[in-house]
């Protein structure tokens, strides 16, 4: 502020003479531009100043979210007498069981730990095909019109199937749960991939196409210089949805086919009537679901770009 008022307009000196120039004056004019600027000053937030409202604003609305799930769980629990277990004994029961969550006593009698490592291996296996078929497949079907006309009618029909629909034909094919697992990820993972990734080549700016036609560029190059980069985050969303769905089909294809994983233990402690053990995995599968949901967030917004505003 102050080299602010020492760049104050001033007429040069070869006009008003030396003489004009009092140095008692100019310290006068200083004192009273300082003293008008102090107030704003003052007004004006430190930039080391801690912002509680946007603490208290990000934490409290969480904590109480958290709060009333935990008072509806332990009034349902009194209510249902011994039925649910309370929040208080899931816990107990929670500490005993990741206090050695990768016991390893028989291939039915394994720790939470193994159980979520192996259905993570069946998703990635199942996701890792569904995105090495589905994001080119995405990117044809966007690209040309006859494409798109052909395997439009095909992806309208399957694409609302349950996935667990898949599953007997996985088990019928493969003669094994384990691949017909990974087969019913594949084909409950590819269609989110397929038609995001469509849609984003549909809408790159007709513009950028009829440069590249001007410019005679080969297909790779309009592949890797326009459609990708512009592609990026309708295909990114499209994971982030795959993603999800595989979590989801999962738990329910492991009930179903048996074996280690999240959803045969859930499935194993109901045929043992433990509950608490059952609310213990809703909650590992929540917190599983959740950290690949933040992961994903992070990597699209990574790879997103968004236009600064001048």
């Amino acid at each position: 502020m102050v080299s602010a008022v020492f760049h104050s307009p001033v007429a040069p000196a070869a006009t008003i003479g030396p003489s004009a120039v009092k140095p008692q004056a100019v310290a006068t004019e200083t004192s009273q531009a300082v003293h008008q600027k102090a107030p704003e000053l003052a007004a004006r937030p430190s930039a080391r100043t801690f912002d509680w409202r946007a603490f208290w604003l990000a934490l409290l609305p969480p904590i109480l979210g958290l709060g009333l799930l935990l008072g509806i769980w332990a009034l349902v629990s009194i209510t249902t007498a011994s039925s649910i277990p309370s929040p208080a004994d899931t816990f107990r029961q929670a500490i005993v069981i990741f206090s050695d969550p990768f016991y390893r006593k028989s291939p039915n009698d394994q720790g939470v730990g193994w159980n979520v490592l192996m259905s993570l291996q069946r998703v990635a296996a199942g996701f890792g095909l569904a995105a090495a078929v589905g994001i080119p497949a995405g990117f044809m079907i966007g690209r040309f019109e006859f494409l798109n006309r052909m395997f439009t009618p095909i992806v309208s029909l399957l694409r609302p199937v349950s996935p667990l629909a898949w599953l007997p034909i996985g088990l019928l094919v493969f003669k094994g749960a384990n691949p017909a697992a990974i087969w019913t990820i594949f084909i409950c993972s590819i269609w989110p991939m397929i038609i995001n990734t469509a849609v984003g080549v549909q809408r790159v700016p007709q513009d950028y196409m009829n440069v590249a036609r001007v410019l005679n560029l080969s297909e790779w190059k309009i592949l890797t210089r326009i459609l990708f980069p512009s592609v990026l985050p309708y295909m990114l969303t499209g994971v982030r949805l795959a993603v999800g769905t595989a979590w989801l089909v999962i738990v329910a294809a492991e009930m179903l086919t048996g074996g280690v994983g999240i959803g045969f233990w859930v499935w194993d402690e109901w045929n043992n009537l433990n509950v608490k053990n059952i609310i213990i995995a809703i909650f590992v599968i929540g917190i599983v679901g959740l950290m690949l949901e933040f992961a994903l967030i992070k990597i699209a917004t990574a790879f997103t770009f968004e236009e600064v505003k001048s």
